[in-house]
């Protein structure tokens, strides 16, 4: 099997054109797991197809599955990295491109340079999904806060968990649960609190399996430097921690504004680099994420 590894700050996957490599459905997951690990396999945060569409309106379709072989609905730094490959390999001479995920599709604009190669990625991620219910996450009504209490976002909402107590290795944190496509839980980090020496480890599985989270979640643990910047380290359910998380930096940014945190355009700094979300609060309104995506190598495997 041909394919291509790339990262978008350091979120790295295995990337497969699914139009050339005919890999059967009941052997993708795991594949996925003996691709992914980083002993044994080529080393990856997951495994991600880009197949053709027969679609007059979509150009491509991402399959994407985690690192342990389940399946996920969206990675940010993987679409971006998908329309990199689908242009610099030629699959495509468009610089507009409509991607789909899980039936979801996403809007791309790429920025080529002078070698004719992708320089980096602006996604219309879609609008966030604030609804309790929906992200999903299974919080007491009680904790919940209605969207009265956000002027912009009445009506479109019954419930958000926007700044909810949650109770994680004996301690109560706060977080705010946004779904991009798939669910996250963002906290912030108490004063005092380091995020470099954060015991991730201990604490984002705690999260990623908390019975508030039916199909397990993602986690953002954050800090606040000023009303444009924050620093995010992030717990991908099915991975463990990575280097990035385009999704997680939109969740994020979402959270962050919503909590009065910062302006409507953020730069959220990762363990492998800086990616740029911005949104208007308006809940009609799409996340826009912009950042780098990266070819390492290609290469062959036997499967």
């Amino acid at each position: 099997m041909k394919f291509t590894k790339m990262q978008g700050c350091g979120n790295d996957y295995v990337y497969v054109d699914g139009g050339s490599e005919k890999i059967s459905q009941e052997k993708k997951s795991e594949l996925a797991k003996r691709v992914s690990d980083r002993h044994f396999g080529i080393g990856s945060d997951g495994l991600i197809f880009i197949n053709p569409v027969e679609d007059d309106d979509i150009d491509f379709e991402m399959e994407m599955y985690n690192a342990d072989g389940s399946r996920s609905e969206m990675c940010g730094n993987g679409i971006r990295c998908v329309a990199k490959y689908v242009y610099d390999k030629g699959l495509t001479d468009k610089k507009k491109l409509t991607i789909v995920s899980a039936g979801k599709k996403k809007y791309i604009d790429l920025t080529v340079g002078a070698n004719n190669k992708v320089e980096s990625v602006k996604v219309d991620m879609g609008a966030p999904i604030l609804d309790a219910e929906t992200v999903p996450v299974s919080v007491p009504e009680d904790k919940l806060t209605s969207s009265d209490k956000f002027a912009e976002l009445s009506g479109k909402y019954g419930h958000l968990a926007v700044d909810v107590p949650i109770t994680v290795d004996g301690r109560q944190w706060h977080m705010t649960c946004v779904s991009m496509g798939n669910p996250h839980a963002v906290v912030f980090l108490p004063e005092g609190m380091d995020l470099a020496t954060f015991d991730i480890e201990k604490i984002g599985p705690q999260f990623e399996n908390h019975e508030y989270f039916p199909r397990r979640v993602n986690t953002e643990f954050v800090t606040i430097d000023d009303r444009s910047n924050v620093h995010m380290r992030v717990w991908e359910r099915g991975t463990g921690e990575t280097l990035a998380c385009g999704t997680g930096c939109c969740a994020t940014a979402v959270a962050c504004i919503l909590n009065g945190h910062t302006d409507t355009s953020v730069t959220i700094h990762v363990l492998g680099g800086d990616i740029k979300c911005s949104w208007d609060k308006n809940p009609s309104s799409s996340v826009i994420m912009e950042g780098p995506a990266t070819t390492v190598f290609d290469g062959e495997i036997e499967i």
